[in-house]
């Protein structure tokens, strides 16, 4: 009946809590099924390793890259250094690996470009795409062959970025769960609680790869740190509920200890988790599509954790309750109440000395060495495929192409820009179908009368006016067949492809060397033809004498779009040039808006829930310095930095990061009521360092381990500024933000939406009457009406009545003393 009535009394949340626990086991089965479905559907996701595939529509580089995959074919390819050979073996080699199947053509002149000081660079070209099993299978038979021999091999058939990010992911997965094992040993209170958190966490991580195919392809940047960083984010929610049921349990039967620990715990975190989805939503604003991937990723990521800890946990930890009362240890975190104190003496010194590491970081940060390709980046760790480019590269020289689509049908306008572009220093070659040698200096464009094409091909006069005649029907260009078929022009390509398709009808008989050339002239052409002749554009390739990214290639581009310019309205760049270059506009733009968005989110959420507007911006200032000291780095220790790793790791830090300052600026709203300001300070260090410490730690030592393990240098570079920015944060809200807050206190008062009248607090010591209603400390906690003496130490507001010190030899009856 008493546990009846209890619960009609209970609160919706509370209400809400019983439910989930008293119905843990059906919510056991529901998340073993979703497990089960979980592992099979992580495989149904494809992976995306292109960045330039999340350009925004109307840049030049997006455009172009659509047009040529949808009207040109592009072959795969590999520069293939073999090292340590004699260049006639080396030519021996390079016709050996032609014949394979799967082979289109080996390139090796013998010239300073393909052998130098014995090392031999063959250029292999395949039958198929990169990413064509054709190619890959002739890539496998090609190494057969070369298997003997100190070998290099580059280029973009058989690089797969995103099989060799998961293998590395799935290495600092493992050493993260370790360090997390080790964390949770040192901060938590019972031993058997790490096997709850790590289930639900591991259940949550599940979910979230599981229903990935959800969106029906991720980029390769989502796939490989979402795991981590979801870990690393979201871990603090089941640690808040874990806390808070050992707390309770110290009062309470397991059951009532588990349903108050959720219905007080739901709140906490759901507004903790605001701050970070704030952040993360941010990203989704980018114009840069991988922005939205990943923040759209790690939101869900966030959910699924909010609902693993607040459905699954609070079953475990009803479950495991028993061996949770047996295994309980001592806290092997400190008091750390001298740091708190050194906080107080030092509230006149850091506040300036942190100001003047605000306006640096903000002056330094914005001289950051930003890239946007990945050439110039370096990696602590380095693949197979790294160490083949830079010994390519580092022999040979690095190859930088760029295509130039124009209006096709104009050959005689495309031979004068190819002539044009091939006098530009900065252009190593140039390859068009108007500048490809066909026949006896004749190019692939070249218009030829009947007799020219009869002299080329020893063709009789005759033969070769009936073959023009059929070929203007066919175009239905009748007004030459009447008017004169002598002067009658045809572009060399098209009539070898006409001439070829009359041999194969059987309308017309070669002689057998003839025949044999018009066939391999054939295959020839019509590779020609696949990567160079669209239905609506022509492609020129272009090989820069330039490096991908620098301020001459930028400077470059222009005079490359003036040159085409001159003869078409309508053309086309494309290149990692040009998508470095669309890169560097898209993030000016993507900076601003990210940078915007995710202060006035964070700021929304903190007014609500501190309900003040100053306290929000002193916290926001605290964060955003971390922010802005953390990209100083790069440009005072003269290291480039990839620009995607500012726009995620600029987010996650003040979405995520901000969360340790919610942490003391909580407890010292709280504590201040209750003691003086500098005791409030010292005492809301030592109650939030065990949560900063475990929360701080898991998300520096995931950020590190992505940084030092990862060979990917996008992917690198985001662990080691996401390390390094969270260590920078807990320095910072540790060192700064109290001291800050002691003297901005008036402020966070001034500008409370409620103002609470705080009573001025009476510290005494020794032998005082109280009389009245007291709230404070009185050698421990008294919240009650008091009427007596007291002997001991007070530190509390009396809201009526008076505290009146009194003799030491005031004593009771019987000799002793009134205490409390």
């Amino acid at each position: 009946m008493d546990r009846q009535n209890s619960e009609q009394k209970q609160s919706p949340m509370e209400r809400l809590a019983a439910f989930i626990v008293d119905k843990r086991k059906a919510f056991y089965l529901l998340y073993i099924g979703l497990a089960i479905f979980c592992a099979f559907s992580s495989g149904w996701t494809a992976v995306n390793d292109d960045l330039t595939s999340y350009l925004p529509a109307e840049t030049e580089t997006r455009r172009g890259l659509t047009v040529m995959e949808e009207e040109f074919v592009t072959f795969g390819t590999n520069r293939i250094l073999v090292d340590n050979i004699p260049q006639d073996r080396a030519q021996a080699l390079a016709e050996e690996l032609e014949a394979l199947e799967g082979v289109k053509s080996v390139e090796f002149d013998g010239t300073e470009d393909h052998y130098t000081n014995g090392s031999a660079l063959l250029s292999v070209t395949y039958d198929g795409a990169a990413d064509d099993q054709v190619s890959l299978d002739a890539l496998d038979r090609v190494r057969e062959v070369l298997a003997g021999y100190d070998l290099y091999v580059t280029g973009d058939t058989g690089n797969s970025a995103s099989e060799s990010l998961e293998a590395e992911m799935q290495v600092v997965m493992v050493i993260a769960v370790v360090i997390i094992l080790l964390v949770l040993l040192f901060t938590s209170h019972t031993y058997m609680e790490i096997p709850v958190l790590l289930a639900t966490f591991g259940m949550a991580a599940l979910l979230n790869k599981g229903t990935n195919f959800l969106f029906g392809e991720i980029s390769f940047v989502s796939n490989s740190v979402a795991v981590v960083l979801q870990l690393a984010l979201a871990i603090d929610y089941a640690i808040i509920l874990c806390h808070r049921y050992t707390e309770e349990r110290e009062q309470l039967e397991a059951r009532e200890a588990v349903v108050m620990a959720l219905s007080k715990a739901i709140p906490e975190i759901a507004g903790s988790s605001m701050t970070t989805l704030s952040g993360l939503g941010a990203m989704c604003f980018m114009r840069f599509g991988i922005g939205r991937d990943l923040g759209v990723i790690l939101m869900k990521a966030i959910v699924l954790s909010l609902l693993s800890v607040f459905t699954l946990m609070p079953g475990l930890l009803m479950s495991f309750s028993r061996l949770i009362d047996r295994t309980h240890h001592k806290s092997f975190v400190p008091q750390i109440s001298a740091w708190g104190r050194l906080a107080v003496k030092t509230r006149y010194i850091m506040p300036p000395i942190f100001i003047v590491l605000l306006i640096g970081g903000f002056l330094f940060s914005n001289r950051c060495p930003y890239v946007y390709g990945q050439t110039t980046l370096t990696t602590l760790r380095q693949n197979e495929s790294q160490i083949a480019q830079q010994k390519v590269d580092g022999t040979f020289g690095g190859v930088n192409t760029i295509a130039v689509m124009v209006p096709a049908g104009d050959y005689e306008r495309e031979g004068r820009l190819l002539r044009d572009l091939e006098a530009m220093p900065e252009i190593g070659s140039v390859l068009g179908l108007a500048n490809i040698e066909a026949m006896d200096g004749y190019v692939l464009t070249d218009r030829l009368t009947p007799r020219q094409f009869a002299e080329l091909t020893d063709l009789d006069v005759e033969a070769a006016r009936l073959l023009y005649t059929a070929y203007a029907v066919n175009q239905e260009s009748y007004g030459q067949v009447v008017s004169g078929l002598d002067s009658y022009g045809v572009p060399l390509l098209d009539m070898f492809l006409f001439v070829y398709d009359q041999m194969e009808e059987g309308y017309l008989t070669l002689d057998d060397e003839m025949t044999e050339t018009i066939e391999d002239l054939h295959v020839q052409l019509s590779d020609a033809q696949l990567q160079l002749k669209g239905e609506t554009y022509s492609r020129l390739v272009l090989q820069l004498n330039l490096p991908e990214e620098s301020p001459e290639t930028f400077a470059f581009l222009d005079t490359l779009h003036d040159a085409a310019g001159r003869y078409y309205e309508d053309y086309l760049v494309v290149g990692n040039s040009t998508s470095d270059f669309d890169l560097s506009s898209s993030f000016e733009k993507d900076n601003i808006v990210i940078g915007v968005l995710t202060i006035v989110f964070v700021i929304l959420v903190l007014v609500f829930t501190f309900k003040s507007s100053g306290l929000p911006v002193l916290l926001i200032l605290v964060i955003q310095g971390s922010v802005w000291i953390n990209f100083s780095f790069p440009y005072l220790m003269k290291e480039n930095l990839f620009f995607l790793s500012y726009l995620v790791v600029s987010s996650i830090q003040m979405g995520a990061n901000i969360d340790y300052a919610i942490v003391i600026a909580n407890r010292y709203t709280e504590l201040k009521q209750e003691m003086p300001l500098k005791d409030a300070v010292v005492e809301s260090l030592n109650q939030a360092f065990p949560t900063i410490v475990t929360s701080g730690t898991i998300l520096a030592s995931a950020g590190a381990l992505i940084g030092v393990l990862s060979t990917n240098p996008s992917i690198s570079s985001i662990g080691v500024c996401l390390g390094r920015g969270t260590l920078i944060s807990i320095f910072l809200v540790m060192g700064i933000l109290p001291q800050i807050l002691l003297l901005g206190d008036v402020i966070i008062e001034k500008t409370a939406f409620t103002l609470k009248a705080r009573l001025p607090l009476q510290s005494r010591t020794g032998l005082m009457r109280l009389d009245g209603h007291v709230r404070g400390y009185v050698s421990g906690m008294v919240d009650a009406d008091f009427t007596g003496l007291l002997h001991g130490t007070i530190n509390a507001a009396v809201e009526s009545g008076a505290v009146e010190d009194q003799p030491e030899s005031a004593a009771l009856p019987g000799g002793g003393k009134e205490e409390a």
